[in-house]
């Protein structure tokens, strides 16, 4: 997967003790993209400040951002509900790039939005109550899938995620699902972009809503997938299982996660108006939720300062304390 133009990856959730960041690692180490967007939800805050949990695979993945950051690879970190601590240092560290959103041009200067999401999640956002209680149960049935999945690997079968399923066949979380991917590309139609990339509902998807492409990169708990950019602009979602070292196509859906649309080609691409011909081919546009005087400066200055070799934070966002994140 070397030769890709950007890579978006989400939901991580680096603390949690059911992360797949071994597959994840493995994916970024063969990867050298001219784009990482790390699409929120990477560092699980929320499960660290509940009981501190972290290994050298956590540790080894920051390492390796920070060797693509030197190597040349432009970083950009949109914070979610689980990683919001982050939400209080946006701006630009070093070679490191913070802010709620982002709108990245591809190849063949299409207009994406880039997000978490959690902003379209009502009970994030009104009854955080709910939110925390409903992670503390998915925890809770991430263990169980552990024990089922050690007992397919002893019959001989693949990894298939038990939790993936029972959530996809609760009614009201398949309605929550098309009310969110509703809201979410209204949004990006309104900041005038084709499509809009986020993560944060664990459901990796690629489909259109009312002319605007929706592409959701999944997460690396249960799906283990990731959205891709190719050189000729076309996104496509790719799967990792745990365990194995090659990266599978992901145009079709495998047993036990969700339905994908099978595009005529190997991949899917929006195929909505070009974005205007005065955007910069190259650099993505900064922060979309400010005017288009400070998003235009922020991308000047960082034209200047980009591929910045070896150039990092004094202190990065990325290594906050036990105790910062415990009293976050």
């Amino acid at each position: 997967m070397r030769n890709v133009r950007a890579v978006f990856v989400s939901d991580a959730h680096l603390g949690c003790r059911y992360a797949q960041a071994s597959a994840l690692l493995d994916f970024l180490q063969e990867s050298q993209p001219e784009y990482l967007y790390l699409v929120g939800d990477i560092i699980d805050g929320w499960q660290l400040r509940r009981g501190w949990y972290w290994n050298e695979t956590y540790s080894a993945l920051l390492q390796r951002v920070r060797e693509l950051i030197d190597e040349g690879t432009k970083v950009f970190y949109t914070p979610g509900n689980h990683d919001e601590f982050l939400r209080n240092h946006l701006g630009r560290h070093g070679g490191l790039h913070l802010a709620d959103e982002f709108v990245h041009t591809t190849a063949d200067r299409q207009r994406v939005l880039v997000m978490h999401g959690d902003q379209f999640d009502a009970s994030v956002r009104k009854t955080r109550w709910l939110s925390h209680l409903g992670d503390i149960a998915y925890n809770a049935l991430l263990a169980v899938n552990v024990v089922f999945n050690m007992t397919r690997r002893w019959l001989g079968f693949e990894y298939w995620s038990l939790s993936a399923a029972i959530k996809r066949r609760v009614k009201q979380a398949t309605c929550f699902i098309g009310r969110f991917e509703e809201r979410i590309t209204s949004h990006a139609r309104a900041r005038g972009c084709d499509g809009v990339i986020c993560g944060h509902i664990h459901t990796p998807k690629i489909s259109r809503h009312n002319g605007v492409g929706y592409y959701n990169t999944g997460d690396w708990v249960e799906s283990c997938t990731a959205l891709v950019e190719h050189m000729d602009g076309t996104l496509e979602l790719i799967r990792r299982l745990p365990g194995r070292k090659t990266t599978q196509p992901r145009t079709t859906a495998p047993s036990g996660l969700v339905d994908f649309p099978i595009p005529s080609t190997s991949c899917h691409r929006a195929t909505t108006a070009p974005a205007c011909d005065n955007l910069a081919d190259e650099l993505p546009e900064g922060d979309s939720s400010r005017d288009d005087s400070s998003r235009d400066d922020s991308a000047g200055n960082d034209s200047a300062g980009r591929r910045a070799t070896g150039h990092r934070p004094t202190t990065s966002p990325l290594e906050a304390s036990r105790e910062q994140l415990q009293n976050a």
